[in-house]
């Protein structure tokens, strides 16, 4: 059985029970650059992270039930088992980051996620919902690229924001969408995202 976890939970979730805690003595969770250039990133930063990682769990969660079934996906299949392979690996970077600043990540037996029924009925049903996540994922990692303060996380970021536009365009055909989104996709805040993701928890 799991236990869900709330968003709150997935912001501050760490294994020293507060990200402040990780911060040099003389520093703040507001001290901006300084902080950023150290071993440990700042506290904004930190939970930016816990919430990616929050955000990976339900593509994760999203795909694995897409591909259990399996027979409504008919053409969509490939696309499905390579996106949840890079969301995979998208978890595994992210929560090795969070452990390196000596935070425990959220792992999928925290999060019970919940869908609308009829979600997985049919090949547009799942590919819709899929775009939804997806282009949600992207304005989270777009926003961090905007906010995080540690410019040693901003490649990596980059990198799997780019990542998940090629999942936005592989699934909006099927879902009825061009291929080819808007030219300056939305970068959503920290909040946004949050209550996105607040929608799929039971």
């Amino acid at each position: 059985m799991t236990r869900p976890l709330s968003r709150q939970a997935l912001l501050r979730r760490s294994a020293t029970g507060g990200a402040a805690l990780l911060l040099p003595n003389g520093l703040s969770a507001g001290s901006g650059a300084q902080a950023a250039s150290l071993d440990t990133p700042p506290d904004a930063d930190l939970a930016y992270l816990r919430l990616l990682i929050g955000a990976e769990l339900l593509a994760i969660d999203f795909h694995g039930r897409a591909l259990a079934s399996k027979r409504r996906l008919g053409t969509l299949a490939p696309t499905v088992t390579r996106s949840l392979a890079d969301e995979k690996e998208h978890y595994s970077t992210l929560a090795q980051l969070l452990q390196k600043a000596g935070q425990a990540p959220a792992t999928a037996g925290d999060v019970d996620f919940t869908y609308r029924r009829g979600s997985f009925a049919s090949r547009a049903s799942i590919a819709r919902l899929g775009l939804r996540i997806e282009t949600l994922l992207l304005g989270a990692y777009l926003g961090a690229i905007e906010s995080v303060q540690t410019a040693a996380l901003r490649l990596p970021i980059g990198q799997i924001a780019a990542n998940e536009a090629q999942h936005v365009s592989a699934l909006a055909p099927a879902a009825g969408r061009l291929r080819i989104g808007p030219a300056f996709p939305a970068a959503l805040t920290m909040s946004a995202v949050s209550a996105r993701l607040d929608a799929f928890e039971s």
